[in-house]
């Protein structure tokens, strides 16, 4: 054969090849658009999905980009985990101690009256600025309608962080707290993970984020860590640039974001200090009882705090979408489990049983019961356009009157 029939069959074999391919990853594209489209009962652009693997508040956090949520994190000696601000995948808005917002003071400010909110990503969402010239959503609705004891404008600083639950609020108040004038948690959601039948670890049980940022617990050394972070930022790319609007690259991610092939919690110290006894772990009474009693106790310990710095305490069940709000269908399609319901309701009810003991506890299990509009954009966090948010505005409001209410604070004339 000649050098020129060798060159047009090498050519050939090229373009078969390179057409194979096309029509393999084109009828991939279908099959997976056709597979996700009969799952959700409708289509749904692959971009959409994609932002459903990031809750809202990750989203706010990664801002998007190939950085993962536990890229921005970092180790914090007694808070477990918090956010950096380092390059590449630092949060601009990180403060001194590694919240979003307002650096926390060392001594107390007399020209604000301070708030300081602490618990989950709501609480961080509810108490962070996402306009500085508007500050937070509970900022807004205390300086809007209400008058502080001191005269001084309200200050809200945010002490909330994604994945945290007690005692990480209790902690941080004991840490940073007494320079403040009121504290308020605002929390419930993450916690009652901890109250779900099976359960084995002690109430105290930090979130994934604390073995991720301390790789030294890690069961079989640094390469399941390795491994783990490479598919994460697989992961991470699949979802920027022309992939992002694929269903097959969506598919690909959405597995590759999945567990680790090893758990690091496995290691034999971490699992040891971590764990419960089994007449515990064995009845689903037992365990509520025990969990619902340490978080009982933590509320008991900041309110004690509060109480001797002389210090105004008072402590919000958030509300969660299984429990008091006619869902949209929006809602429901993007609630991944509504069975916690029936436990929340319990654990709301055992809290706020400590209101015998003066201590305030309030549901906000109803804060939505009369909307009809969709208010949640994920699992729990509420839609937010900006600094525009129906849900947040809602729970907003309901706080600071409950503050105002109990704290006896003046109304401003206009109300």
């Amino acid at each position: 054969m000649t050098r020129k029939g060798l060159a047009r069959q090498t050519v050939l074999k090229a373009a078969t090849l390179f057409i194979g391919l096309a029509v393999a990853l084109v009828g991939l594209e279908i099959l997976s658009t056709a597979w996700l489209t009969i799952r959700d009962g409708r289509y749904v652009a692959a971009s959409t999905l994609f932002d459903g693997l990031r809750n809202s508040y990750i989203q706010d956090i990664t801002r998007g980009g190939n950085c993962r949520y536990v890229d921005t994190m970092f180790p914090h000696p007694y808070l477990a985990f918090v956010h950096h601000h380092d390059d590449p995948c630092g949060v601009p808005g990180a403060n001194n101690i590694g919240l979003l917002g307002d650096d926390y003071p060392v001594v107390r400010n007399n020209d604000r009256y301070v708030v300081l909110v602490t618990g989950g990503s709501v609480a961080s969402q509810l108490g962070q600025a996402f306009d500085p010239s508007r500050r937070s959503f509970l900022e807004n609705a205390l300086n809007r309608h209400y008058v502080s004891p001191t005269g001084k404008p309200f200050q809200v600083l945010n002490g909330g962080l994604g994945a945290w639950k007690q005692p990480q609020q209790m902690i941080l108040f004991a840490i940073y707290g007494e320079f403040v004038d009121a504290v308020v948690t605002l929390d419930g959601y993450n916690e009652q993970y901890l109250t779900l039948p099976g359960m084995l670890s002690r109430f105290e049980l930090p979130a994934n984020s604390y073995l991720s940022v301390n790789p030294v617990i890690a069961k079989d050394g640094f390469g399941g860590l390795a491994v783990s972070w490479l598919m994460g930022r697989a992961a991470g790319w699949l979802g920027n640039g022309i992939t992002a609007h694929s269903h097959a690259a969506y598919l690909i991610a959405a597995a590759l974001a999945g567990n680790p092939p090893e758990d690091p919690s496995g290691a034999k110290t971490y699992t040891a200090m971590m764990k419960l006894p089994e007449d515990i772990t064995s009845s689903p009474l037992a365990l509520m009882d025990w969990q619902s009693a340490q978080y009982a106790k933590y509320i008991r310990l900041m309110d004690l705090m509060a109480r001797d710095y002389g210090i105004k305490s008072m402590f919000f069940l958030q509300p969660v979408p299984a429990v008091g709000k006619t869902l949209t269908e929006e809602e429901r399609r993007k609630l991944p489990e509504a069975d916690y319901g029936p436990r929340y309701v319990e654990i709301v009810r055992r809290l706020l049983a400590l209101r015998e003991r003066n201590i305030e506890v309030r549901s906000l299990l109803d804060v939505f019961e009369d909307e009809k509009t969709t208010i949640y954009v994920d699992d729990i966090h509420p839609r937010r356009d900006g600094a525009e948010s129906r849900g947040y505005s809602l729970i907003a409001s309901r706080m600071a009157h409950d503050m105002a209410h109990a704290w006896k604070w003046r109304a401003k004339l206009s109300e």
